[in-house]
């Protein structure tokens, strides 16, 4: 997996930063409360510093961690190994660390039915974690959401493009639009990092060219997209994936090897504006994040996002980091920066770059 290279460092690299937001996570996102069992899955491929933060900041509150190690999965939404299925059903707070998560998978709606208060955090590094967690106005990147739902909700279509060659357009009819980073105070929750919203249009509206140029995953041997990736979409189904180089052709055979038509399906239309995540890493959780960026999700489509949900053998998300978007006609967004007065007073006020 192409990744941006980070400081591979001694634990006490960010330390003070790190348990801030480690803390931040545990009381603020998670809401744990004393005596509550808090699962953390991890694989060989984690920064298990995050974990032990996670832990730590765990039971200082009270609550009984319990840290799972296990192989890495390169492949996500994947079931997991029985042990860890079977920690996700006792646990009423479960963390995901690991780069093959586990969210669309049987095991992971087995816990939402039970009650289990869920987030993925697939790739979660210390640098991330003070980045997406730590240094953030949750409250001001929530205002900014619930700004961009209220102005997303109040037309007919929306159509998004690029300089790049991406032209898509479709219709939000009585389908929600979530706001992703809100605190999991309810069993059964399942919640994101903050600076995402994330919605389903009417399949048979969605229709055009999706460019991804930002990021991709999985397949593991994308990652950072060097050469972009085109993606041709009818009535909410990707009919073609072309591009120079490398990534669209790894993006394709990978795609087709899930030898399902449910794995070409639209599963969500995402907008990403998390101020600490500036540029794309290779790391998901982030890539969806970049602000000012859109991003697609193709193949499982849950039920929580609206409208039919359905299964597939994965699940995928690519990013494009400079998007123009336009709601009737109106524009939200040009080349990554907001352009709407409301949005643009927001940003000013969270001191974001540019603004």
């Amino acid at each position: 997996m192409e990744v941006t290279n980070r400081v591979e460092s001694r634990n006490e690299y960010l330390a003070f930063e790190a348990f801030v937001g480690a803390r931040k996570l545990i009381e603020e996102i998670m809401c744990v409360q004393p005596g509550e069992n808090v699962l953390i899955t991890t694989d060989t491929s984690s920064d298990m510093r995050v974990a032990e933060l996670l832990g730590g900041a765990a039971r200082a509150v009270g609550a009984h961690p319990v840290i799972v190690r296990y192989e890495t999965r390169w492949q996500s939404a994947v079931e997991p190994p029985a042990p860890v299925a079977g920690a996700a059903l006792g646990a009423d707070v479960w963390i995901e660390l690991q780069l093959g998560y586990i969210m669309h998978s049987n095991a992971f709606r087995a816990a939402m039915e039970r009650g289990t208060r869920y987030t993925c955090l697939t790739g979660l590094d210390v640098q991330m974690l003070v980045d997406t967690v730590a240094k953030v106005d949750y409250a001001g990147v929530r205002e900014l959401g619930d700004k961009l739902v209220e102005l997303m909700s109040a037309g007919e279509e929306i159509r998004i493009t690029s300089e790049n060659g991406m032209d898509i357009t479709g219709r939000t009819g009585d389908r929600p639009i979530h706001v992703r980073g809100i605190p999991a105070d309810k069993p059964g929750m399942s919640v994101m990092l903050a600076g995402q919203i994330s919605w389903n249009p009417l399949e048979e509206t969605q229709n055009g060219t999706i460019v991804f140029d930002g990021a991709a995953w999985p397949p593991d041997e994308n990652g950072l997209i060097a050469n972009p990736i085109t993606l041709t979409v009818e009535n909410g189904v990707v009919t073609s994936i072309t591009g120079e180089g490398r990534d669209a052709a790894v993006f394709r055979a990978w795609m087709e090897s899930q030898d399902d038509p449910n794995m070409f399906r639209i599963a969500h239309w995402s907008l990403g504006y998390n101020p600490g995540v500036t540029r794309s890493t290779g790391r998901i959780v982030e890539d969806e994040r970049v602000f000012g960026c859109v991003e697609f999700g193709i193949g499982t489509k849950g039920a929580w996002i609206g409208g039919e949900p359905w299964v597939a053998p994965a699940h995928t998300d690519g990013s494009n980091v400079r998007p123009s978007i336009y709601v009737d006609g109106v524009a939200i967004e040009e080349n990554g920066k907001y352009v709407h007065p409301e949005l643009v007073e927001i940003c000013r006020r969270l001191g974001v770059g540019g603004y």
